[in-house]
């Protein structure tokens, strides 16, 4: 695994380990960089209000409003309010997904099998970030904020009878996908742990997050 070098202006460097949750706080103007370090790993991402938690990312508004269904550099990213909230300022991996949805027990139980209910799952880890960290608790956020995300690098095709298929990502080693935030924002990311399909190439991998202040 290679991490990448800070950039100037940085503001936050970490990475995010394999299968866990991760959150900040992106203040109106910052950039925000996922870096996908091993290749072809899912990450489930929810923009939610800094100023208003009730005010988060929307999928049906952002599809509407950019009258396409995948996402990818120039798209802006719209709240349920439909206002933007942030901009794809730059993208070397091409598209990426938000019908897909984030994995979960339930979810898991139906598309695999009922024995893959205890195994791990994105909704698992948002749940988990709202209830104990520290963003979550300053902004009193809880399971209400989950809405509709973002599958960042997830290859989520349409077929032409309309169905959603989960294929083999797109990404490679260090492909990456960066966002300036149009309003203050808090970021939840799952990592995603899914190990029954091929968005993670069945081998989950950790991420790199990095936040930045515009350059002058």
């Amino acid at each position: 695994m290679t991490v990448l070098q800070n950039f100037e202006k940085t503001v936050l460097s970490e990475v995010c380990p394999v299968g866990e949750a991760w959150m900040c706080e992106v203040k109106k103007g910052q950039y925000f960089r996922i870096v996908d370090l091993e290749g072809n790993q899912a990450v489930d991402t929810l923009f939610i209000s800094a100023e208003n938690p009730e005010e988060r990312y929307s999928a049906t508004d952002t599809l509407a409003m950019n009258r396409q269904i995948y996402l990818e550099k120039g798209t802006t990213l719209y709240s349920n309010l439909a206002r933007p909230m942030a901009i794809i300022h730059d993208d070397n991996c091409g598209r990426h997904d938000t019908l897909g949805g984030a994995c979960s027990c339930e979810s898991n139980t139906v598309r695999y099998a009922h024995d893959t209910y205890p195994m791990h799952s994105c909704r698992n880890n948002f749940m988990y970030a709202l209830a104990k960290h520290p963003v979550a608790l300053k902004h009193g956020l809880n399971v209400r904020h989950i809405g509709p995300n973002i599958n960042f690098f997830m290859n989520v095709p349409v077929t032409p009878e309309g169905h959603l298929k989960f294929e083999d990502g797109i990404s490679a080693a260090g492909k990456y996908v960066e966002i300036q935030a149009e309003m203050d924002l808090i970021v939840l990311i799952s990592n995603c742990p899914q190990l029954n399909n091929p968005c993670n190439a069945y081998n989950p991998t950790p991420i790199q997050l990095i936040v930045r202040e515009a350059a002058e």
